[in-house]
Parts: C-alpha cells; sequence; structure tokens
C-alpha cells in the first residue's frame, strides 16, 4: 500500500490541453519572416551590426509585427504572408 502511495506522489501532472497552453494565444511570426526583417534592419543599423528577432506577433491585419535587437539599438518590423517588409523603424521607448 505504502509503495503505491509513493508511486502516485512521483507521477508528473498531466500537461494542459494545446488550446490552454499560452504559445497557442498568441501567433508568432515564422522564422523566414522574422529573418526578412533582421536584414532589413541590418541595412538600418550598419553593415557589422548583429541584428536578432527578440519577439513577434501577428497583428489584426493580418501581417506580423517582428521586435529586433541590433546591438542594443531597437527596431520594429512590419512583414507580410508573403515576405513583403513594409517598414522597419526604430521603436519607440516606452
Amino acid at each position: 500500500m505504502a509503495s503505491a502511495a509513493l508511486l502516485g506522489a512521483c507521477t508528473p501532472p498531466t500537461p494542459p490541453a494545446p488550446d490552454s497552453m499560452a504559445r497557442t494565444t498568441l501567433q508568432t511570426a515564422p522564422a523566414d519572416l522574422q529573418l526578412l526583417c533582421a536584414n532589413s534592419a541590418a541595412g538600418i543599423a550598419g553593415a557589422n551590426a548583429k541584428v536578432l528577432p527578440t519577439a513577434s506577433r501577428q497583428l489584426p491585419d493580418g501581417t506580423f509585427g517582428v521586435d529586433l535587437d541590433a546591438g542594443g539599438k531597437k527596431f520594429s518590423c512590419i512583414v507580410d504572408n508573403n515576405g513583403t517588409v513594409r517598414s522597419v523603424q526604430p521603436a519607440q521607448s516606452g
């Protein structure tokens, strides 16, 4: 009896259903679109700047907003599903 109780205590909890996970509540930009934004920002940040995507989200109009960091300089990029970069701007400090 005691061993059954011990085994029950070691059983991992049941994972949440996929529709309950935080990751499914926000659509992120596909990796290739994030890289297109990073490449576009590199042209603005400077030839030696290493630009990395730090966050992304789908916008209400179906495009994606991608946050970028270029060696401490923050940029914001808008890209559509076709891979067209609509804008790259220095991020507004909040």
